[in-house]
Parts: C-alpha cells; sequence; structure tokens
C-alpha cells in the first residue's frame, strides 16, 4: 500500500471514527468502537472503499497508534469531539509531559492555559520528540513542558491512552513552562 494511501484512509478513518461517524451513517458504542464489517460497508456505501486488509495496515503503520482493533472490532484511540467513554482509569503522570504548538497559539496559551477546543481533552506527549512532531503539522514547532507533577498534586486528573497519549481536561497556565524566546 503506497504512502498516499495510507494517509488518505487514515483520514478517513479519523473524520468517521472521531468525528464524523453519522455522516456515513455509522453508529459508535458508547466507547466509540465499531465493527469493522459495519464501517468497511458505511464506506463503500459512501464511496469510499478501503479492504479489510488496508484497514489493518493502516492501524498497523500508524505511528501515532490512532486506532485500536480488538477482536472484529475498531475505534479511534483518543481524539475524539464526538461523545465516548473510553473507559480509561486514572493515572499517575510522569512530573513532566509536553505539547506541541506553534508560535502564533503562545500568547493565547500563555493568558489561558491549553484548552481541549474542539476535543474532549487536552493531548500532551510522554517526550519532546512526539511534542515536536505534533507541533510541526501546524508550522515551526514550539514545545511547551507541562508540570504534570505539580497538576496531580493539585487534583488534576489525567488518563493515558491505549496509544500513550496522556490526556487531561485542562492546563492551568501556571503549569506551563516556556522555551526562551528566539
Amino acid at each position: 500500500m503506497d504512502e498516499r494511501r495510507t494517509v488518505k484512509v487514515s483520514k478517513y478513518l479519523s473524520k468517521h471514527l472521531r468525528h464524523q461517524p453519522e455522516r456515513i451513517g455509522l453508529v459508535l458504542d458508547e466507547a466509540g468502537w465499531v465493527e469493522i464489517d459495519v464501517l468497511i460497508t458505511a464506506a463503500a456505501a459512501h464511496g469510499f472503499r478501503f479492504t479489510r486488509e488496508e484497514l489493518a495496515h493502516v492501524v498497523a503503520a500508524n505511528d501515532k497508534k490512532r486506532f485500536a482493533i480488538e477482536g472484529a472490532r475498531i475505534r479511534a484511540s483518543q481524539g475524539h469531539s464526538i461523545e465516548v467513554d473510553l473507559g480509561l482509569a486514572p493515572a499517575t503522570p510522569p512530573p513532566y509531559l509536553y505539547h506541541g504548538t506553534v508560535d502564533r497559539y503562545l500568547d493565547a496559551i500563555r493568558a489561558e492555559g491549553l484548552r481541549p477546543m474542539n476535543r474532549h481533552d487536552v493531548h500532551l506527549s510522554p517526550d519532546r520528540e512526539t511534542a515536536t512532531r505534533v507541533g510541526a503539522r501546524r508550522g515551526r514547532p514550539v514545545v511547551l513542558s507541562v508540570d504534570t507533577g505539580a497538576m496531580h498534586r493539585d487534583g488534576h486528573v489525567f488518563h493515558v491512552s491505549s496509544n500513550g497519549v496522556w490526556l487531561t481536561k485542562a492546563v492551568p497556565p501556571e503549569y506551563l513552562r516556556f522555551p526562551a524566546p528566539h
């Protein structure tokens, strides 16, 4: 499967498993799962065909492990804008996690902290390299350090998704460490 096709199928899955399942007639269960055969049939009925083998390749090849397969079902690992309960237990975060962004958002982040925007949670990365890749999707990346140890001591709740992304409702600005200006 060539890279362009892999990306195209991955984006299609993200759109319909994270944001707009109803657009192709999917009904996800409360945890975000849908039968793979139902997904493939719904996609084909709406003009986008892919095979079970292509789906398996996209899930296995995705460097961020955006999707999870369990038996005959699939779901997005995190990043939903629709209501789902991923069933993640609260977890104790490491002392620091990281968030990748770009310069144009820094003033708002300094004032308001990190907010989930159209998603359910703020996404934090376990290492600077991952946060750099996340930030680079929108331009020249800026990596913020998040004092998650202090947040946790202060009562903020964290969860970790099956693909290692840390989730929390918001990060107030006092827990953020900004890089020195260029």
